[in-house]
């Protein structure tokens, strides 16, 4: 077990200076197919690295699409799990990847998508365990991705359920959480409290406007959330770059959403 060896990787992937966050994850090709955004990997990474992302998430094919390299430096998150929306079980999750193989690629974190309260939960927990065991014995950081999703889930905004699934990426090891925000500063609160590691907000369907989703990212980093993980607000904007700016105005500069909006203008 690497302790400074995670601690060093986990730089490579926040804001040193605020302790916070803003990775973009562009692992949507499985799922999706190749969406609006991500067609063009290269350019797309060095437009959220000139805007200062911490950190991308891809899938093992996509890694030497450009995250380093001519004057591009963003951390390296690699996903370890994936379905696809052409399965009759879009939900259950599997391992395509393993922790070592990640390293071998050069990650500086690993990540792994859980979908809590629907028939392949079982298995998800199991991979998750493995992987736990696996990041911590490699000294690697594990960002979890947890979504209570499925047939026994009636509102997955629903801050219950919302708490419970960040509740159990702790406990199963997870060095970052990301989950969808709950709607409001106060439910989001406890959200965090319920969690003694990082929590990160998912940015969720490309939203109608900029407002929007800068007001969740307010209300989140209020609530003592550690940042975003947002992908399509962010690689489908008419402008990554300044996209990732605003959010930086407030989640590193506790900037207000109409200070932010100004960048956007």
């Amino acid at each position: 077990m690497s302790i400074i060896g995670k601690q060093i990787r986990m730089e490579r992937i926040i804001n040193r200076n605020t302790g916070k966050t803003i990775i973009v994850p562009m692992d949507h090709g499985i799922s999706l197919g190749p969406i609006d955004g991500l067609r063009d990997m290269k350019g797309i990474i060095q437009s959220v690295a000139d805007g200062g992302a911490n950190a991308i998430v891809e899938h093992k094919g996509l890694v030497g699409e450009g995250h380093r390299g001519r004057g591009t430096d963003i951390g390296l998150i690699i996903h370890l799990s994936a379905s696809t929306s052409l399965s009759l079980y879009p939900n259950a999750k599997t391992l395509v990847t393993s922790v070592e193989e990640a390293i071998k690629l050069g990650a500086d974190a690993v990540s792994i998508h859980v979908n809590l309260g629907n028939g392949g939960e079982k298995e998800m927990l199991k991979d998750f365990g493995k992987v736990s065991y696996e990041s911590r014995m490699w000294g690697i950081p594990l960002l979890a991705m947890m979504y209570p999703r499925g047939e026994k889930i009636k509102d997955e905004y629903n801050v219950e359920v919302v708490k419970h699934a960040a509740r159990v990426g702790n406990e199963m090891g997870a060095d970052l959480v990301k989950v969808s925000y709950t709607g409001s500063v106060e439910s989001f609160k406890e959200v965090v409290e319920g969690c003694s590691v990082p929590v990160l907000i998912a940015g969720g369907d490309k939203m109608d406007s900029d407002r929007d989703i800068l007001n969740i990212v307010k209300g989140s980093i209020e609530a003592g959330g550690a940042g975003v993980s947002i992908g399509r607000n962010v690689f489908q904007h008419r402008s990554p770059k300044r996209m990732i700016q605003a959010i930086s105005a407030i989640v590193n500069d506790g900037k207000n959403v109409e200070e932010a909006l100004q960048i956007l203008q």
